[in-house]
């Protein structure tokens, strides 16, 4: 299996096996370009499926699922560029440019057929072959190019250029509807619009237990739903509620539940 390879913010990825991300935090702006197979995001919300010769759009800061997908005997292949808010602000700085009012869309979607945007990806494919012929300068390049192309569309220049520190959020809404997320708790309390010590006391205050206690727990019993209600096998339901070990998750399963996750699979069966 090849791996993904990097250069600059433009991102080669090549896989012939079926792929879990499992770094879900989103922390840039990004354009995938899916040159063959298949790539699906989930944030909690929502699903959305970037096909083959499709060019999709993921917003920054959020905790997502990504799975890519070989397809008819064909690897995954696909390019990303990402677009940090450094880049962004100073491009911003540089032009001028400022929202023209609140982005409305969807945070996650799918390009209609443009011709620029496709093109634009087209003069980046031959590197996917050759990444050290992409130099710093040229990436820097090809980085203020698709900038450009993209304001074109006032939502898109209200959403990349809307440069507002987070804000406090929901926690108990949030945390209900990401908790399978694993990630650190500070990027929790980041996502959150809190310091780590405000949202450890917040957590405390609401669950009545510690952010690591609760997690855990929540995550098990969602696990044990799909394993006795919904016959789900242990080794599919592992990643997916929020482990990434499958030796850890049998472990803490055991210690909560007094049963290995196993056992319970070959009752059923």
């Amino acid at each position: 299996m090849l791996q993904d390879r990097t250069q600059i913010n433009i991102l080669f990825s090549c896989t012939g096996e079926p792929k879990k991300d499992f770094e879900p935090f989103v922390q840039d702006f990004a354009l995938s370009f899916i040159l063959t197979g298949k790539m699906i995001i989930n944030n909690g919300t929502e699903t959305t499926e970037y096909n083959a010769g499709e060019i999709g759009f993921i917003s920054k800061n959020q905790l997502v699922k990504t799975q890519k997908l070989p397809q008819d005997n064909k690897p995954f292949m696909g390019i990303s560029i990402f677009l940090p808010k450094e880049t962004l602000y100073n491009f911003s700085k540089e032009h001028n440019i400022l929202p023209k009012g609140q982005y409305t869309g969807k945070p996650n979607f799918i390009f209609p057929h443009d011709p620029f945007l496709k093109g634009f990806f087209d003069s980046i494919v031959p590197y996917f072959e050759n990444p050290d012929a992409l130099t710093e300068n040229l990436a820097t390049i090809k980085t203020n190019e698709i900038i450009e192309l993209l304001i074109k569309k006032t939502q898109m220049q209200n959403l990349l250029f809307n440069f507002q520190d987070d804000f406090k959020i929901d926690l108990e809404a949030y945390m209900n509807r990401n908790f399978t997320h694993n990630i650190p708790l500070e990027q929790f309390a980041k996502l959150t619009g809190r310091s780590i010590s405000t949202f450890k006391r917040d957590f405390q205050e609401i669950f009545k237990e510690t952010p690591s206690k609760w997690l855990i727990k929540k995550r098990l019993d969602l696990a044990h739903f799909l394993i006795t209600k919904q016959n789900k096998k242990p080794v599919e339901v592992y990643y997916d509620v929020g482990f990434v070990s499958f030796a850890h998750f049998s472990r803490t399963f055991k210690t909560e539940f007094k049963i290995n996750p196993s056992e319970i699979e070959k009752n059923h069966s």
